[in-house]
């Protein structure tokens, strides 16, 4: 007789089944899920920090480039006062002082000297002499407002009063680059000069202006209050701001001690490394002076392009880390307690299982055993187990009746579970839908703020250019005759500046037309924005080829269309810079509409012979502020999409099937589509726009 083997434990019962199956769950995978979700939290929640301070660091620099210009326009404004024009004509140098003196009251400066045509000084709005002790010999102006660090005899002739504030002792630092240095004497400077301009044109004399940035609280406390406000950080944290001169701290609002700032200071030497020494941007934790702060620094440049210092801001790390390990110390703490209460539930479920089954077993044995009178009897459950306990004498005479029954629930049920997965999935899709309405609503809102800080900053320059150029035809009188072509051409150009300004500042309006439309022939458009783009394919020696195969008129806006056609055409010129083929085609298309009406229109192709796209290029394409160009914004293709769209068209854009370079296309409609108001949808009727 052959030996049975031995059963496994698991296998013996249904009992341990039931229960392996209820807490191994509980015991193994919810502890698994609780560590996942700590691990991705932690880092998400420090992603979250880096990308705030990274905008952080974003607004601090966008001021201090800010106070650098208007450094710049300040002295050529001085410059080209008149009261100073008199003054020098007359040679009055009390008068000359106290005009240069009044000037940087006004602007904010901390010097302004004035040279004369050869550079030789002559005078200063701090000076008391004809000549100070140290003076330079000449003065050499500087082609635009930039960063310069000077020696300490250098700033000494440039405004002798400034030297109390160059001598900074060199504070000690844990983690900063050895050093031998004990004093920072040299002095970072935003410095500017403008010539002083006669009547006809001759240099009278060379103003020269600055703002000293070594111990310049103001200036940094002000930086400081525009990125962290009072009651813009959570928690408690505090906001700190530097500017750095190489890597010694030389005007702070970090605290060394309670009412000491950390002046003189250094910045540890890994940071050093990173951004002085490979001119990279740090976004991460780190120790500053004595705490830890989500920390962001950029280097500082001189007109050079040479790395002279660094921009610092950052955060108190501690509040942010406290309320991240309690968030994470709860998530634990409510995991626990549904293991605990899914366990007990888990484990009396599993009873009201196994328990009728074990009688149901013990009965079955006993009728083979020949008991023909054993019964299950009366069981608590009340579900199908308890059924089948209950109904066990006559199952035979009812399986054909419940097999039917349970094929007829099964149909059923499949019918209900397809209708309600067909309605969550139309729901889901007009979710994700207002989701991503809302989504394109809040940047809008984000980018019209910044539009309409960028359109003011644009149209002071415009109207200077506009001004000169009225001004010009005024002094030439006749002889403008001879110009009459290119100051057309410049009027032309300023006003379609004027345009992408008000395009800029409506873009968030998108119900809104900038300009009027009228019926075009893209032939003709595609032809004037090559002429405007001549000097760039000379340059680059690129060969154009033209297919104008399109004879449909189109409805747009003749600035609008050539603007998005010329920053098509810059971009392919600049995927090329060696060189290559520029491929322009025109045709006529035409698609059936969801409503069954058809649209029709001509398109654009604009198609180089460069690098191609890379896919990740290809997702962020139309995003703002996405740039694969070291001196690019980013808004280029984001707004020429927008005015695209205004009419119901659309930019796409593809890799050449062969592999050699990448074809932008221009879809636009006969008759324009107004978007509509509520979705920023176009709108598939006709749109009420005349042509």
């Amino acid at each position: 007789m052959s030996q049975v083997p031995p059963t496994h434990w698991l296998q013996r019962s249904i009992r341990n089944k039931l229960l392996t199956m209820a807490l191994l769950p509980l015991a193994g995978v919810l502890p698994l899920l609780v560590a996942a979700l700590a691990v991705w939290g932690n880092a998400a929640y420090d992603r979250l920090l880096i990308t705030k301070v990274r905008s952080d660091l974003a607004v601090a620099r966008g001021y201090f480039d800010q106070v650098l210009g208007e450094v710049g326009s300040g002295t050529h404004a001085v410059a080209a006062s008149h009261q100073l024009h008199l003054s020098l004509e007359r040679q009055d140098r009390p008068a000359l002082q106290a005009q240069l003196k009044r000037e940087r009251e006004r602007l904010g400066f901390d010097f302004i000297n004035l040279y004369g045509p050869e550079g030789d000084w002559l005078t200063a709005d701090w000076a008391t002499d004809a000549s100070p002790p140290g003076a330079p010999n000449r003065a050499l102006p500087d082609p635009r407002a930039s960063l310069s660090v000077l020696d300490h005899a250098a700033l000494v002739a440039l405004a002798p009063h400034l030297a109390p504030r160059l001598r900074i002792p060199i504070v000690p630092t844990a983690n900063a680059a050895p050093s031998q240095r004990t004093v920072e004497d040299r002095a970072m400077v935003m410095l500017a000069s403008a010539p002083v301009l006669g009547s006809r044109g001759e240099t009278l004399a060379i103003l020269r202006a600055g703002v000293l940035l070594n111990q310049n609280l103001p200036l940094i406390d002000h930086i400081n209050r525009i990125v962290y406000p009072e009651g813009s950080l959570p928690l408690d944290s505090l906001g700190t701001a530097t500017l750095f001169m190489d890597d010694v701290r030389i005007t702070t609002n970090v605290r060394l001690f309670q009412n000491q700032r950390a002046i003189g200071t250094r910045v540890s030497q890994s940071v050093r490394e990173a951004v002085l020494g490979r001119g990279a941007t740090w976004l991460d934790s780190a120790f500053v002076v004595n705490d830890w702060y989500v920390s962001a620094y950029e280097p500082v440049l001189n007109a050079a392009g040479e790395r002279i210092g660094m921009l610092y801001v950052g955060y108190l790390e501690k509040p942010f880390r406290q309320a991240k390990y309690a968030v994470l110390a709860i998530i634990g703490v409510i995991f626990l307690v549904v293991m605990a209460l899914s366990a007990l539930f888990s484990v009396r479920l599993a009873r009201s299982i196994f328990q009728p089954v074990e009688r149901m077993n013990a009965t079955m044995r006993q009728f083979e055993e020949g008991q023909s009178s054993a019964r299950v009897g009366s069981v608590s459950a009340r579900d199908e187990i308890g059924a089948l306990a209950a109904h066990l004498d006559h199952l035979l005479g009812t399986v054909d009746d419940k097999t039917q029954a349970l094929q007829r629930w099964g149909e059923e049920l499949d019918t209900k579970v397809a209708e309600r997965t067909r309605e969550l999935e139309q729901a889901n899709h007009t979710l994700q839908q207002a989701q991503q309405q809302l989504v394109k609503s809040e940047k809008l809102a984000a980018i019209g703020q910044l539009t309409a800080s960028i359109a003011h900053e644009i149209n002071n320059p415009i109207a200077v250019i506009q001004g000169n150029l009225d001004l010009m035809r005024e002094t030439l009188g006749e002889r403008a005759h001879d110009v009459h072509g290119e100051m057309k051409l410049l009027d032309e150009q300023v006003e379609r500046m004027r345009l992408i300004v008000t395009q800029l500042l409506q873009y968030a309006r998108p119900t809104e037309y900038a300009g009027y439309v009228e019926a075009l022939d893209v032939n003709r458009v595609l032809a004037d924005s090559l002429v405007l783009v001549a000097h760039l394919l000379a340059n680059r020696r690129i060969e154009v080829r033209r297919h104008a195969e399109a004879t449909t008129l189109v409805g747009l806006n003749r600035q609008e269309l050539q603007q998005v056609v010329i920053n098509l055409l810059v971009n392919a010129i600049q995927a090329m810079p060696d060189g290559g083929t520029l491929t322009l085609r025109t045709r006529n298309w035409a698609a059936d509409g969801p409503t069954g009406a058809v649209s029709k229109g001509a398109c654009i192709d604009v198609q180089d012979s460069g690098a191609g796209l890379s896919p990740a290029a290809m997702d962020k394409l139309f995003k703002p502020f996405f740039t694969t160009k070291n001196d690019g914004n980013g808004l280029g293709l984001w707004i020429s999409q927008g005015l695209v769209e205004r009419y119901g068209g659309r930019i796409t854009a593809a890799n050449v099937s062969d592999g050699t370079g990448a074809c932008f296309t221009i879809w636009l409609l006969t008759e324009p589509q107004v978007p509509d108001a509520a979705t920023g949808s176009t709108n598939n009727g006709r749109s009420p726009v005349v042509l």
